[in-house]
């Protein structure tokens, strides 16, 4: 009787059964993306993964030979490193590409020590397909109650949306998502691959109520360097849009908080804008420049968003956006965050009303 049913599980997978997820691809293949919670145990680094791959080509039983041996050697090497405290009974979920040797030959071992190692059938490549297909049924549902929050820069969308998640409600930050703000200026670390953004979407929808409004900034098309779904985009389309506005002073004061690392270090902030050259005019950058070198901070905001941020400002409704008309409009007295959460009260308060 086979028992390969009790060495390996298939998804959709409860993830809380194990005690740790192993991801045994390679550092590369990790970085582009991973299980959530998966740590890096590889058993094969980036060369060696080519170097066995281009020997396999050549001649298979010297591929899979070369490769056995450098598999043996990183198990060790975990065994001996960072699997050496870990306790009999441990349960770990191991995968690696297509569920294949890689992940196999790991878990013989560990299950050999007593561990209850288990495999997932057809890998990180089987999770993708799994996010994926449930991307597409979870935005085909026509019933789903997005709510958009729409405004110029600097009014506190982002903000909005941390207050609403503190009141309860459901909300979903993209740009967090993304690490990006979604503008020139927006960048602050590192993007995640297209597929890790995907990944993190759908971890995040999969935990929401589809009955109950779920609240979103809006955002164009593309964040920074990842893309929104076709199917998000389409569900943003429809959806019901909030404009929030906010005096220029206090959107001056909100940047001046949110944006603190270009204060700090000019420079860069400097470079950034000579890209606005050709849509701005050189004249205008200049003129942003010499406020940066002499610290005018509030004067160089204020101009930054009246002479570019809000002439890009698409406004819902209009012909260039993807976003219908507003059917409300708040309207803050100041950048607090006891606005924001008065302000997210009145929304809930005025989502029952919608709703009943």
């Amino acid at each position: 009787m086979s028992l390969d049913h009790l060495e390996s599980v298939s998804l959709p997978v409860d993830f809380s059964e194990f005690d740790e997820v192993i991801d045994v691809r390679t550092p590369l293949e990790f970085e582009e993306d991973h299980l959530p919670g998966a740590r890096n145990l590889p058993v094969l680094d980036n060369e060696q993964r080519m170097e066995t791959g281009i020997l396999y080509r050549e001649s298979p039983f010297k591929g899979r030979k070369l490769g056995a041996r450098y598999v043996s050697e990183s198990i060790a090497r975990h065994l001996a490193g960072p699997l050496s405290g870990i306790e009999p009974g441990w349960r770990p979920l191991i995968y690696c590409w297509r569920g294949g040797q890689r992940s196999a030959a790991f878990a013989t071992v560990l299950r050999s020590i007593g561990w209850r190692a288990r495999t997932l059938e057809g890998g990180y490549k089987a999770y993708r397909r799994f996010v994926m297909d449930g991307l597409v049924r979870w935005l085909s549902n026509s019933e789903l109650q997005f709510r958009i929050i729409s405004g110029l820069t600097g009014v506190g969308k982002t903000r909005l949306l941390e207050a609403l998640h503190r009141e309860g409600t459901q909300v979903i930050d993209l740009e967090a998502m993304a690490n990006h703000r979604g503008s020139l200026l927006g960048t602050v670390g590192i993007q995640p691959s297209q597929r890790r953004f995907e990944n993190r979407l759908h971890a995040a929808l999969s935990e929401f109520d589809p009955c109950r409004p779920i609240f979103a900034e809006a955002e164009s098309s593309r964040i920074g360097s990842v893309y929104l779904p076709p199917s998000l985009w389409k569900q943003f389309a429809a959806a019901r849009v909030i404009e929030l506005t906010l005096p220029v002073p206090e959107r001056v004061q909100l940047l001046l908080e949110d944006y603190q690392h270009f204060l700090q270090e000019p420079e860069t902030l400097s470079s950034l804008l000579e890209l606005l050259g050709k849509l701005r005019g050189h004249a205008q950058v200049s003129d942003w420049q010499t406020q940066i070198r002499q610290g005018a901070w509030p004067e160089f905001v204020t101009s930054l968003l009246e002479n570019h941020y809000d002439l890009c400002y698409r406004r819902p409704g209009s012909p260039a956006s993807n976003y219908q008309a507003p059917a409300d409009q708040f309207t803050l007295p100041d950048c607090s965050m006891e606005s924001y959460h008065q302000a997210a009260r009145q929304l809930r308060e005025s989502e029952a009303a919608f709703s009943s």
